[in-house]
C-alpha cells in the first residue's frame, strides 16, 4: 500500500516535462493514428531507415503549439486522419504530460502507397 505524503503539496516539489518528452509523446499518437504511415529516411540519397511523424513543440509555462508532420497511405481520407492525428496527439499530450495543448497544425507530406508483397 502507498502512503501518502503528508507534507504540503507546496513544499513536495515540482515536476517539470521537458519538451523532447512531449515531442515523442506526440510523434507516437501521430504514428499510432490509422491512416499514417512511416517514411524512408536518406542520407547523401542512401536509404538509411524509416521515420514515422515529426513534431516540433514551441510554447511557454503549461502551454503548448505542436506542429506536426505526417505521411498517409494512399487512398485515404486527408481529412479524416488528420483529425484523428490532431485528437490523439492532444489527448495523450494532455493526458501524459499535464500541458494544454493550444492548437496542432498538421502537415500532410506524402501519400504513399500500400506495398504489396511480391511474394502471397
Amino acid at each position: 500500500m502507498t502512503q501518502v505524503s503528508e507534507r504540503p503539496v507546496e513544499d513536495r516539489g515540482t515536476l517539470r516535462v521537458d519538451r523532447s518528452v512531449v515531442r515523442k509523446i506526440a510523434e507516437r499518437a501521430a504514428d499510432e493514428s490509422p491512416g499514417t504511415t512511416a517514411m524512408a529516411r536518406k542520407l547523401a540519397g542512401v536509404e538509411v531507415g524509416t521515420q514515422g511523424a515529426r513534431v516540433d513543440v514551441t510554447g511557454d509555462g503549461a502551454q503548448v503549439r505542436l506542429r506536426v508532420d505526417v505521411a498517409l497511405h494512399y487512398p485515404a481520407p486527408v481529412r479524416t486522419v488528420v483529425e484523428d492525428v490532431r485528437e490523439r496527439v492532444i489527448t495523450e499530450v494532455e493526458r501524459l504530460t499535464g500541458y494544454h495543448v493550444r492548437g496542432v497544425d498538421v502537415t500532410v507530406s506524402a501519400l504513399r502507397p500500400k506495398i504489396r508483397p511480391r511474394v502471397e
